[in-house]
């Protein structure tokens, strides 16, 4: 798990747009890690790692400010 610190606080999440956010996280770093098992474009990896890290960085927020979600996108 790439946010051990946080595992308790995501377990115990309830708010569909939390789990929504969390459910699109893990589909990226699936998708990401797909394509590092396979011969690729390295400029794909590095999109998806990107990818991956800014929804990190929304999920974390979101814990740490439960009304993050409800505000309008920056």
């Amino acid at each position: 798990m790439r946010l051990p610190q946080t595992r308790t606080l995501i377990m115990a999440a309830c708010d569909p747009l939390q789990l929504e956010l969390f459910e699109v996280y893990q589909m990226a770093v699936e998708a990401r890690d797909t394509l590092r098992g396979r011969p690729s474009n390295s400029n794909l990896v590095r999109e998806h790692d990107e990818t991956c890290f800014e929804i990190e960085q929304h999920a974390i927020r979101a814990m740490q400010e439960p009304s993050y979600l409800q505000r309008p996108p920056e």
